[in-house]
């Protein structure tokens, strides 16, 4: 991976990917494989680019596990990264202008400061059907 951009892996799984703020690279670069169902990327274009007008086309897919991106605003949260046996693996810490891709796994977090978060994952909503809770681990 590129300066700048961690993958947090367990065995041959990406649990989380993050760009941190002072990434750059010219051009286009897409940190997802085709296959995720959240894709994310990151471009850096000069005054005057143009990216034809589009819209996208209807197509069904099948989501089977949510992904989310995380948009640090303002402030400072450390990521808890936990296994399929909600065991704590890793932990990261993310500072503003910060992005996270949580892949696979579970994950926690800890407001270290007063932060400010965006968040984007996949619809419509599941609600009590879209997570299982469990206790922290140290």
């Amino acid at each position: 991976m590129n300066e700048g951009v961690e993958q947090i892996l367990h065995g041959n799984s990406l649990l989380g990917l993050i760009i941190r703020a002072d990434f750059s690279q010219e051009g286009i670069k897409f940190f997802t494989p085709q296959n995720f169902s959240q894709q994310l990327a990151y471009m850096n274009r000069p005054a005057g680019y143009k990216i034809d007008p589009h819209r996208h086309n209807e197509a069904r897919r099948e989501v089977f596990y949510t992904q989310e991106v995380l948009i640090v605003r303002k402030g400072k949260v450390r990521v808890d990264f936990y296994g399929d046996r909600n065991e704590l693996l890793e932990a990261r810490i993310l500072k503003t202008g910060d992005v996270i891709l949580l892949a696979a796994g579970g994950h926690g977090f800890e407001m270290l400061e007063e932060t400010e978060i965006i968040e984007i994952k996949q619809g419509p909503y599941a609600g009590d059907k879209d997570k299982t809770r469990f206790e922290p681990k140290d």
